[in-house]
């Protein structure tokens, strides 16, 4: 546990240290990613499903707001349903409009779900969507997981039956229009799992924020247990023919995603718990206070050495060397004046670590002191 929780500080750390480029990537490749769903989808139009153009439009969603990449998104669903067929995209472009009136409204900071919720369909793993969203964010998060849902079902449709609806001739408009209508309106499937998703992300967030021990974990459990019921009730009733086995395993891809989440979000130790009270003039004070998981990294020095030669002497044992080469030259200087001046040897007295007398190193002194003065 406790090297999972260093990685997730380094993890955090890196991403915080390298935000201003960390951003912008992240933006590119939800934007391409979102751009090579649509064109393999409903790559009507050629030219706009071309590479080059792909990257050339996610370039420049990376360093725009995440908002804009919704913006583009539409923009381009529109032009390929327009090269299939002009009610196809009237009938999509106010069902655009209907939905970014509500996002906007509602839900405008979910934007990263909108995008999500199409890409998990196509990975056959929706159920990931209303947990993330009810832990993660408020009860406004079921307009934008809704909206990302009838989006889905809508271009799916349009492009399971594309021979059907392509062209532009008058005659068949209305037709094409009221065909796209019903499907809308009346795909079963589609409504029921905006119910289940709806139920599941208001049940989630409303145990995750409870005062009891674990509550991320119960509402996990619990959300994605009331969505699978819901899921087969729905199937039961309405005749949906919802795979069982998909619907098993997408429930188990998005309690293994959410349990990341969880660990990075909301990691604390419930064996830490305290509780506290407290009061002022006018109110009492009951506060649960859980500490988080944290874990220190050790901060690694590197000491650079240049080389192993000797280490520099120390001033100390300068200025002692410097101070007994010193007293030699200056006990040398007095024998040498000794011998000029032909005086007899001082032959009493101990003599020191340089071999001078006590009346030597007298004549030693005033010999520094007089050169000193000179100086």
């Amino acid at each position: 546990m406790t090297k999972l929780l260093v990685i997730r500080e380094q993890i955090v750390k890196f991403v915080t240290k390298n935000e201003n480029y960390v951003r912008p990537i992240s933006k590119f490749i939800l934007a391409l990613i979102t751009l090579v769903i649509i064109n393999s989808k409903i790559g009507f139009a050629t030219r706009l499903a071309n590479g080059a153009i792909t990257i050339i439009i996610s370039l420049l969603a990376s360093f725009l707001p995440i908002n804009f990449i919704i913006i583009i998104a539409m923009i381009m669903i529109l032009l390929h349903l327009y090269s299939l067929s002009t009610a196809c995209a009237v009938v999509i472009g106010v069902l655009f409009l209907l939905m970014f009136l509500l996002y906007f409204r509602f839900a405008p900071k979910t934007t990263v779900l909108l995008l999500f919720t199409p890409i998990c369909f196509l990975l056959k793993v929706p159920y990931v969507m209303p947990l993330c969203a009810g832990l993660v964010c408020s009860p406004a998060s079921i307009i934008t997981i809704a909206c990302g849902t009838v989006t889905y079902y809508a271009i799916d449709f349009i492009s399971n039956n594309a021979s059907v609806l392509i062209g532009n001739s008058n005659e068949e408009f209305v037709t094409k229009l009221k065909m796209l209508m019903d499907e809308i309106m009346k795909n079963k499937e589609m409504l029921m799992l905006v119910v289940a998703f709806s139920f599941t992300i208001v049940v989630v967030n409303i145990i995750r924020r409870l005062s009891v021990d674990h509550a991320w974990t119960i509402a996990i459990v619990t959300g994605t247990l009331l969505d699978i019921l819901i899921v087969l009730i729905g199937d039961l009733k309405y005749g949906t023919y919802i795979s069982v086995v998909g619907l098993i395993f997408g429930s188990f891809v998005a309690v293994l995603v959410v349990t990341v989440i969880k660990f990075f979000v909301f990691n604390v130790d419930y064996t830490r718990t305290e509780r506290v009270q407290f009061e002022d003039d006018e109110y009492y004070y009951y506060v649960k206070a859980v500490p988080k998981n944290t874990v220190s990294i050790a901060d690694k020095q590197i000491k650079k050495i240049k080389g192993q030669g000797t280490p520099a002497p120390r001033k100390e044992k300068v200025a002692e060397r410097e101070s007994a080469e010193e007293q030699e030259m200056d006990a040398v200087e007095y024998r040498v004046r000794r011998s000029t001046t032909k005086e007899a040897p001082v032959r009493h007295g101990k003599r020191d670590a340089n071999g001078l007398t006590d009346i030597e190193r007298a004549a030693a002194a005033k010999a520094r002191a007089q050169r000193s003065a000179k100086k």
